[in-house]
């Protein structure tokens, strides 16, 4: 990728937006004091959350533009790639940064359950828009951190920085609840559309030729992250994408079951099982009957009738 920084360390980063490194594995990046600067990709070997104050270029992960404004949070995992694309103007860096290395929180509470901040792997148009309200708790728990990095490193650093973040970061989960709820333009349909795509792909070949579908294609022909778009299906009906999507499939296969002139085989591939007998299996375990046992059962006269 032409013109890559690489930010590897945490002072890396600091060094580059003119902060000074407190603490080897956590920082509050004010990104004011940085120079101008014109836009270039960059490479994060640690977690970075921009809390965009301006929007001065469009900031952007993989293909696609970030969906932020003024007030903003960005979350960037370790080892993502993003870029600021801005058509070569300087431009003055405004916000903050809070950034910490993996290291920071291994064997701590909040490195046992940083997997379930699934917003880390969300894509470009899926950043947390933020109230104003909801930006002064953010910035209280900015101040935070930043005052126990002002106090120096002892015995009771590590917990309070990390149980700081982790407060934050569980504010921001009870925000993207709420941005799930409020930008009604944004997901409106989602499930619909959700359910109309399962229902188009079980009426075509496609289940034969690609196996059963999965959230990662849902979520890509819906132009979303699997990550976010789990979460969205999640809030929006209790049950995980996944679970969802086995729903559909159990909905169809009882319809088809009833169609005697197919075997049971015959319809397990119908729906993209590989192998017959998975497809039994997965039958009973939803309905507590085999194929053939629910074919057979009295449902079906009343189906018939």
């Amino acid at each position: 990728m032409d013109n890559l920084r690489r930010f590897e360390t945490i002072n890396d980063y600091n060094t580059f937006n003119s902060n000074e490194t407190l603490h080897p594995l956590v920082s509050v990046v004010d990104l004011s004091k940085a120079s101008p600067r014109q836009a270039s990709n960059m490479y994060f070997g640690f977690y970075t959350i921009f809390l965009k104050e301006v929007k001065c270029g469009d900031l952007r992960y993989g293909r696609h533009t970030y969906d932020y404004q003024e007030g903003t949070l960005v979350f960037i995992g370790p080892g993502q790639v993003v870029s600021v694309e801005n058509s070569g103007e300087t431009y003055q860096p405004k916000g903050h940064a809070l950034i910490f290395h993996p290291d920071l929180v291994h064997g701590t509470a909040l490195g046992r359950h940083m997997q379930d901040y699934t917003f880390f792997g969300y894509q470009s148009n899926e950043a947390l828009h933020l109230s104003e309200r909801e930006k002064r708790i953010v910035l209280d728990c900015f101040s935070k951190i930043e005052y126990e990095l002002e106090q120096g490193v002892d015995k009771h650093s590590k917990r309070l920085i990390t149980s700081n973040i982790e407060l934050f970061l569980n504010y921001c989960v009870r925000f993207y609840d709420r941005q799930f709820i409020t930008r009604d333009t944004i997901h409106q349909g989602i499930l619909e559309r959700f359910e109309t795509l399962l229902n188009e792909f079980f009426q075509t070949d496609k289940p034969q030729t690609v196996g059963l579908p999965s959230v990662a294609w849902c979520a890509e022909q819906l132009n979303l992250s699997a990550n976010y778009f789990g979460d969205l299906v999640k809030k929006e009906t209790g049950h995980s994408a996944q679970e969802y999507i086995q729903s559909k499939l159990i909905e169809i296969a009882k319809e088809k079951v009833f169609d005697l002139s197919k075997t049971i085989n015959d319809i397990a591939f119908e729906l993209g099982f590989k192998y017959p007998q998975h497809f039994s299996r997965f039958f009973k375990e939803r309905t507590g009957q085999s194929p053939n046992e629910y074919r057979r059962s009295p449902l079906r006269m009343f189906h018939d009738n």
